[in-house]
Order: structure tokens, then C-alpha cells, then sequence
């Protein structure tokens, strides 16, 4: 693999992070080294499962957590601290060899002030010249936009959940 490029999955639609796994999936089938690390997901979904049995592949997760629109000032205090641990140990992933690096909602952690968005700008700017990152969610700031080499915007254009039913394991998580 020559320079490591930049890959960003955004939008209001289903299949930011379906997208990036897969792209986890190929890198490990071809014997790279990859970390899966999420910001603002507990670890519940049920591909981790199998992520978590292959070999080469990291994976972090914050802990238990609700949604930021729910959050209690505690709640919050503890997201940031969660997203605060996981990007610090995304940079010694990256610094200790890993070929491909997933930031899963990194967008909404930057977006609702879980991280400091300049430090995850420098970040972008100076990661190992080879590692492929990619960085998933809903809303990215514009030095996101600005530093990715791939943008694919997923739309919603139609949902099951506007009929109510509700998200299924194994399907949407």
C-alpha cells in the first residue's frame, strides 16, 4: 500500500458504518492490520462480534452510553471522557502500525463537543503517511470534508422506521 488516503461516510442515511466495515472486512482479507474504534457506540452491534474474533483487527468501543439528546450533564461528562480515551488510543493505534483506521462517529463526537476539533484536525493533517483512515457520521465539519480523498454522502430516501417498525438486530445493528 503506497499513501494512505482518506475516507468519509456522512448523511442522514443508513449505511455509514455498514460501509466502512466493509471496507475493514477487505483490508483484513488481504492481511492488513485495522482498528475499529466508535465514538458514541457501546459495542452492541452485531458485527463486532465477528470483528472481534478475526485476527489483526483492534476494536474499541466507548461504554454504555444514551443518545447525546438524552444525555444528563454526568452523561455527557462521561461521553467525553470516553471520546477523549478512545482518540487517544486511536493515535497510538496509528503511531504502533495499523494500515487501516476506522473512526466511527467521529463526525457527531467532534460535532457535539465530545472532542476538540482541532486536535482531530492535526490529527488528519499529520497521521502516518501509509494509514488509510476513514471517519463516519452524520454531519462532518468542513476540515473533514476538506482532508478526505473519498466522500460519499448516504441519503435517506425511504425508512422503515417511518412505518414504525423498529431497527432489527442483525440487520441495522
Amino acid at each position: 500500500m503506497n499513501e494512505g488516503l482518506i475516507h468519509l461516510y456522512h448523511g442522514k442515511g443508513k449505511g455509514k458504518t455498514t460501509a466502512a466495515m466493509g471496507l475493514c472486512l477487505r483490508a483484513l482479507g488481504s492481511g492488513k492490520k485495522v482498528a475499529v474504534i466508535q465514538f458514541l457506540k457501546d459495542g452492541s452491534s452485531s458485527e463486532l462480534k465477528v470483528l472481534k474474533a478475526l485476527p489483526n483487527v483492534e476494536v474499541e468501543t466507548a461504554s454504555k452510553t444514551v443518545f447525546s439528546f438524552a444525555m444528563t450533564e454526568k452523561d455527557r461528562e462521561k461521553a467525553t471522557n470516553d471520546c477523549a480515551e478512545l482518540f487517544e488510543k486511536a493515535r497510538q493505534i496509528a503511531l504502533n502500525g495499523a494500515q487501516v483506521l476506522l473512526l466511527d462517529e467521529i463526525c457527531a463526537a467532534v460535532k457535539k463537543g465530545f472532542l476538540d476539533s482541532a486536535v482531530v484536525e492535526d490529527f488528519l493533517k499529520t497521521k502516518p503517511k501509509k494509514l488509510e483512515i476513514i471517519l463516519t457520521g452524520r454531519e462532518p465539519l468542513d476540515f473533514m470534508l476538506e482532508a478526505a480523498d473519498y466522500i460519499t454522502e448516504m441519503l435517506c430516501q425511504k425508512h422503515p422506521y417511518e412505518k414504525g417498525i423498529k431497527a432489527r438486530e442483525g440487520i441495522e445493528y
